[in-house]
């Protein structure tokens, strides 16, 4: 049987305990025909942890200027080699089965995304540790996602010669980049949703996610409108949205597969042998 080759793309800024996360989760997949790009966005240095998994195909992109999490995707996409691209945050992770189950999904379709699990942790010693989690599961109608997206770019899995067609992710969307390649993608192009929780989504009260500033966000959620001809959106506290009843009609059921245990990555190890 083939094994297509993948291209995942990792923007990157100063998150290196959970960038070893995330690669240690790579070097544990069932797949492995894959390279990974790690685009660092002008900041620390990666080679420490990247060293640490030599038997990852990796190529290093260090910026020398900032240039933010979308235009640092384009320049990780650009420098890829790959039939297909997983796109994944630097402080997110996949489950082992992750990859597999997604170059079987995306068979006769040209878009994949999965369901996730949105993870809070705690720090304890160097290492994250899981503290609750919340199934994210829900339905794909474009209707519905016209109105508000659940769509979750992490993990998400999806044939390269696309760009060729919409162009690349826009870089002038900073907060809502994903919705809107979403869109520009399922208005041409056959878009499938893996019902299994297989991506663990930091959303961490202490974590740096640009999703919670609402106040940031409302430019950009009038330019994604007009852009789409979407009418007036609301900026919503995405925790409180999700309990709305018209939510929770979206909601649809998923396979969990993951034991609520976090990684362990070789940075956390190497940091405990030198404790020794």
């Amino acid at each position: 049987m083939c094994s297509p080759f993948i291209s995942i793309v990792i923007p990157t800024y100063n998150r290196l305990l959970e960038l070893a996360e995330l690669l240690q989760s790579l070097v544990n997949q069932t797949y492995h025909n894959f390279e990974v790009v790690i685009v660092n966005d002008a900041g620390k240095s990666v080679d420490e942890v990247v060293l640490l998994y030599p038997e990852l195909a990796c190529t290093i992109v260090n910026l020398p200027n900032n240039q933010h999490h979308v235009q640092a995707r384009n320049v990780g996409v650009e420098l890829s080699k790959g039939e297909y691209i997983m796109l994944i945050d630097d402080d997110d992770w996949i489950v082992p089965t992750h990859l597999e189950r997604m170059i079987e999904a995306i068979i006769g379709v040209d878009f994949v995304h999965s369901d996730v699990e949105i993870v809070n942790y705690k720090i304890e010693a160097g290492q994250r540790i899981p503290i609750d989690r919340k199934l994210f599961a829900y339905h794909n109608r474009l209707e519905d996602m016209k109105e508000f997206s659940t769509f979750v770019p992490s993990g998400c899995l999806y044939r390269r010669s696309i760009h060729e067609v919409v162009g690349f992710f826009d870089k002038e969307m900073k907060h809502y980049w994903d919705w809107d390649f979403y869109l520009r993608v399922a208005g041409m192009f056959h878009v499938k949703r893996l019902p299994v929780a297989s991506v663990i989504y930091n959303f961490s009260e202490t974590s740096s996610n640009e999703s919670k500033n609402m106040d940031s966000m409302r430019i950009h959620l009038d330019r994604l409108s007009e852009k789409h001809q979407l009418g007036l959106l609301p900026t919503k506290n995405f925790r409180l949205l999700l309990e709305e009843p018209a939510m929770k009609k979206r909601e649809v059921k998923s396979e969990r597969i993951w034991n609520g245990v976090g990684v362990i990555s070789r940075l956390k190890r190497k940091s405990m042998d030198n404790e020794v």
